[in-house]
């Protein structure tokens, strides 16, 4: 690993040179486009669910759809970290394409809720597949130097369904029908899929390594169980939710012994910092993002509709700060991280204000904007972190490790968040819980400017990459 303060020279090639040249143009094409259409599913289910579940009498299991793609979410994700160490990438690249275009057919043709949900779980379970095995092709197809220019555009390919797809996903809900949110995307998918067929083929013979066997079934299911529990316990505050929240919490520590690298929950320097870090950085984000809208509507007098543009403007910061991150080939990614963290802290510290009525909503669009070009730093430095930190023969687990902790982080701040709301504030009043809240959530990303502050100097880099 590249020493602290280090920086990895080699090839000076331009950033514009890494996507479109001969060899990479295919897969950039391919993980883009897939991405892309993940990116549009995930924002036009969520505003098509009300009419969905109206239409399908599913209004008491309105959560459901959302709580079954993200039990098959985190069990496919840890799956797929386990293939991917023993095959390589391309099995659950191509099945996790295929699932996810099932998902797509079975719950637009959906004629009542059980349907509907087999139809997310599919969904869910394919972009499990696809979360880590998009990842691991990364990793073999693009160099350590050039990775943070294909992260980039990843967070670029989030931006467009962030700032349209709402929009996109109403009109389709009110001119075609709901069904078309999900059926519209099936034809782009098989594209996408024809594309990656044509990537994998020419990848090279996969050699799993001795240490390719981490994690097993039974602690998938149960850390899906346990984030599903933390997630309904925030979206259903109640007694009832609190002692299932605890079982959550309880059936993850033990499933995070099992599925985390040692030294993850301490952040022992090294990569149990880097897997640490997304699960800091992501729930102190995700905690900001759940409340905000309940924030300017309750406490501003926002619209409906204007209450979710700080959301869009976290998406625009987001993209700008990691796009100027993948031109700065050179930069020290761990010194990317640690700044990454300071700008998230920024904004949460501004966002603090935002709750109480006698400071200006307009805030809130400054936190979303420093904040968000926080994340779009943090991210894809994250991401080369892992890499270049892992062993080829553990990239899989590590990475399957990396989301998990990502959904365990978010889970954990929005239930604190539900927690605060219903013990010392309300939906109506919420402004002491969120006050709370962002105070609590700039903590948590101070700490990860303190532990992305310790790496062991002298580590060897794991691989070139």
């Amino acid at each position: 690993m590249q020493a602290r303060g280090m920086t990895i020279t080699g090839d000076k090639a331009k950033p514009k040179g890494v996507l479109w040249t001969p060899e990479h143009r295919v897969t950039t094409i391919g993980l883009l486009l897939m991405v892309t259409l993940i990116a549009f599913e995930s924002m036009g289910v969520a505003t098509a669910m009300p009419t969905m579940v109206a239409d399908l009498d599913g209004l008491a299991l309105y959560a459901w759809p959302f709580t079954t793609f993200l039990v098959a979410s985190v069990v496919a994700t840890v799956l797929s970290g386990r293939l991917g160490d023993r095959k390589g990438p391309a099995p659950a690249l191509l099945a996790g394409t295929g699932l996810f275009a099932a998902g797509l057919l079975v719950a637009g043709l959906a004629h009542d809720m059980p349907v509907l949900l087999l139809g997310r779980a599919l969904q869910g379970f394919g972009s499990g597949l696809l979360l880590v095995s998009v990842s691991l092709l990364i990793a073999l197809t693009f160099s350590d130097r050039e990775r943070p220019v294909i992260y980039a555009a990843n967070a670029a390919a989030w931006v467009l369904p962030a700032v349209l797809g709402p929009s996109i996903a109403g009109v389709v809900t009110v001119s075609l029908g709901w069904r078309w949110v999900f059926l519209g995307l099936i034809p782009l998918t098989g594209i996408g899929l024809a594309l990656l067929v044509v990537v994998t083929r020419k990848l090279p013979r996969h050699v799993p390594g001795t240490s390719a066997s981490h994690a097993g079934v039974v602690p998938a299911v149960v850390a899906a169980l346990g984030v599903a529990a933390l997630t309904w316990a925030a979206q259903h505050p109640s007694l009832p939710a609190l002692a299932y929240g605890a079982a959550g919490l309880l059936a993850l520590a033990y499933a995070l012994r099992k599925l985390l690298p040692a030294g993850t929950l301490t952040s022992r320097p090294g990569l149990p910092t880097v897997i640490a870090s997304r699960g800091l950085i992501a729930g102190a984000y995700a905690g900001m993002e759940a409340y905000l809208p309940l924030t300017m509507s309750e406490v501003h007098g926002y619209s409906p509709a204007l209450a979710g543009l700080p959301l869009t403007v976290t998406a625009l910061g987001w993209s700008a700060g990691s796009m100027l991150q993948g031109r700065f080939l050179d930069w020290s990614r761990e010194a990317s991280l640690r700044t990454g963290f300071a700008l998230v802290a920024a904004g949460l510290a501004i966002f603090a204000f935002v709750p109480l009525p006698s400071f200006p909503g307009w805030m809130a669009f400054v936190a979303s904007a420093v904040g968000g070009a926080g994340m779009g730093i943090a991210m894809p430095a994250i991401s080369v972190l892992l890499l270049r930190y892992s062993p080829e023969a553990e990239r899989g687990f590590n990475t399957s490790a990396l989301q998990l902790g990502d959904w365990v982080g978010s889970a954990l701040t929005i239930g604190l968040g539900g927690v605060l709301l219903a013990s010392i504030a309300s939906a109506k009043e919420p402004s002491v819980a969120i006050l709370v809240l962002a105070v609590l959530l700039t903590g948590v990303a101070l700490l990860g400017v303190r532990l992305t502050g310790r790496w062991p100097a002298g580590m060897t880099q794991a691989t070139a990459g």
